[in-house]
């Protein structure tokens, strides 16, 4: 089972580890790992494995069973052997864009406080699907208090919760679209503010910025229906 510390640690760029397995596709599977891999929304990360006298590149990351990550090559390629001991390194500028992009996504879900439906991250851009039969009356408005609530510099942390305790609060799950993971006994809170100062508090297993400010200021883009009941709201980094 890999250890998954991108969870404890959003901004590691690099970590050393030892290859547990190979899969049959040529993935590589580590005993611990920084690579997010794609999931909820948030695509994997991207980057770089290096060992003695090798390296390989690495497009993607994607779940495994249980908890194993399989990081994919970008291309055919000598692959380390299992026990290899090596180095990891992610792309850290994709990695932290799309940070900075999910963290405003659970803004928006604030901004916007209807059943989410949907949702994509991208390392410029990204979208939340709403349950909205009828579109927002100023999109400017709901841009101006999004960036107000970026600017604040909220605090991002985490936190864990039982399975039993989520049952009891089903109001902290906004996505309709992908429910928390089950089967360890406890679901991952990620909390924006601190106390009575919190803005959103919500299951995800992705990773975030850990200050608002970091965000940057965000442009609201265009709002797309997606049938009768359903909006696309579009969001997109200034830089």
């Amino acid at each position: 089972m890999t250890e998954l510390v991108f969870r404890e640690d959003a901004y590691l760029r690099d970590l050393s580890a030892r290859v547990t397995s190979i899969t049959d596709e040529g993935g590589i599977v580590l005993d611990r790992t920084i690579f997010y891999p794609t999931g909820g929304g948030q695509p994997g990360d991207s980057g770089h494995l290096e060992w003695d006298n090798g390296r390989i590149e690495i497009a993607t990351a994607i779940k495994g069973q249980g908890e194993d990550v399989i990081l994919v090559p970008a291309e055919p390629s000598r692959l380390p052997a299992v026990g290899t001991t090596l180095r990891q390194f992610i792309a850290w500028e994709r990695r932290h864009r799309h940070m900075r992009v999910h963290t405003a996504l659970h803004l928006l879900s604030v901004v916007i406080p209807l059943p989410v439906t949907g949702g994509q991250i991208g390392a410029d851009k990204g979208r939340l699907d709403f349950l909205m039969p009828e579109p927002p009356e100023n999109k400017d408005e709901l841009e101006e208090t999004l960036n107000k609530l970026i600017a604040c510099d909220f605090m991002v942390s985490e936190e864990w919760i039982t399975e039993d305790e989520l049952d009891a609060k089903p109001d902290l799950v906004k996505t309709m679209s992908v429910k928390p993971p089950r089967g360890a006994g406890r679901i991952r809170l990620v909390r924006i503010g601190q106390g009575e100062n919190t803005a959103d508090l919500q299951p995800c297993g992705g990773t975030h910025v850990a200050w608002t400010s970091e965000i940057g200021r965000v442009q609201i883009g265009k709002i797309e229906s997606k049938g009768k009941q359903n909006r696309r709201v579009n969001l997109i980094l200034f830089d």
